[in-house]
């Protein structure tokens, strides 16, 4: 019998969400697929774990014949569970996550939940992918990135990344322009810049609204950004490893270290 690769999926968005449904409708067509995914929208929560709260794991019958677990935790929370007591002694050839509504190029990458499942994988040492489209809907229209995402899986099974690795892959919304092709880019060096609305509540206690721009200098076109705008897919390689480098060569701190006091 042909091996089928173990794929784990999971998201942000909720384990009912569109975009995982149609992630695992392609998965399905690569190898055998197990879900893990938060029981509820878990957007902008980053790397966050589970730590103060008991977490739950419940099975659930929602994709039918494929095993199926929703968490009531982050979607890192989800990647841990699933590594270490859902698959228990199996290894993944690959997690998958998303696809996410909305965009996570540039910055949103640290916000990202989506991303943080798949980075939370290349932490474990297991190839990982996570997959945003540009649109923001509840029901977005996914059928212009289908090919390209069992594409760009295939790709990932058969050539493998480097250790610790995570793929960050952004498509273009749906448009009358069909999509240019695929780019391999880095991560634009843009921000948001952020507007609080201050409102009141029934009870005349302040609360903040919390809204912003995306501002992005960066016009560089071997960015993420650049990509998108003219219709490309973009893929950024990304890592857990914050380390700034150049700065460990550029920094002086001889001063500084010189002024510790020396133990005996």
């Amino acid at each position: 019998m042909q091996y089928k690769p173990l794929i784990l999926v999971s998201n942000d968005d909720g384990i009912t969400s569109f975009g995982i449904r149609t992630l695992v409708e392609i998965m399905r067509e690569i190898g055998e697929v197990i879900v893990v995914a938060p029981d509820s929208p878990q957007s902008g929560m980053g790397h966050a774990i589970t730590i103060g709260y008991p977490l739950r794991l419940d099975e659930t019958d929602i994709y039918g014949d494929i095993p199926a677990y929703e968490c009531s935790g982050t979607p890192a929370d989800c990647v841990k569970l699933a590594k270490h007591f859902v698959l228990k002694d199996r290894n993944p050839d690959l997690v998958v996550s998303g696809i996410n509504h909305g965009s996570n190029s540039s910055i949103s990458v640290l916000y990202s939940g989506t991303m943080s499942a798949a980075i939370e994988a290349a932490l474990e040492g297991v190839p990982a992918i996570g997959f945003s489209l540009c649109d923001y809907s509840a029901k977005p229209d996914f059928s212009h990135i289908r090919q390209y995402v069992k594409q760009i899986a295939l790709h990932v099974l058969h050539n493998p990344i480097p250790p610790g690795v995570a793929l960050n892959v952004n498509f273009p919304a749906k448009s009358a322009t069909p999509i240019k092709g695929i780019k391999l880019c880095r991560q634009a060096i843009a921000k948001w810049k952020e507007d609080f609305e201050v409102r009141l509540d029934p009870h005349g206690r302040r609360y903040f609204w919390i809204n912003g721009r995306f501002i992005n200098n960066d016009k560089n076109e071997e960015t993420d950004e650049w990509a998108l705008e003219n219709n490309y897919i973009s893929i950024v390689p990304c890592t857990f490893d914050l380390t700034h480098y150049e700065a460990l060569k550029s920094i002086n701190m001889n001063a500084l270290i010189a002024e510790q006091p020396h133990k005996v």
